[in-house]
């Protein structure tokens, strides 16, 4: 099992990406396109990725307006159906 530092670490890059390319993951949920137990999975995809340094980098750069997620991202599939389906 992960270590909780580790998960909060994805947990943030996850939720800063989704920002980054103008989702609230709440909003998100609450409107039902998307489910708590995929944030969850998506954390844990998030924490298998090969590239958290480049990642933690291109946000704490202040990225807010991205097109796309990178593609190293473990959750760009998911991102971007998100993307395609919000209005």
């Amino acid at each position: 099992m992960r270590d909780l530092v580790t998960l909060k670490k994805h947990a943030a890059l996850f939720d800063g990406m989704s920002q980054a390319l103008g989702l609230d993951l709440e909003e998100e949920a609450i409107a039902g396109r998307l489910q708590f137990d995929e944030i969850s999975e998506a954390v844990l995809r998030c924490s298998r990725c090969a590239h958290p340094g480049p990642c933690a980098t291109q946000l704490s750069s202040g990225a807010t307006d991205l097109a796309m997620a990178p593609d190293y991202c473990r959750n760009s599939d998911l991102l971007g159906f998100l993307q395609d389906t919000t209005v």
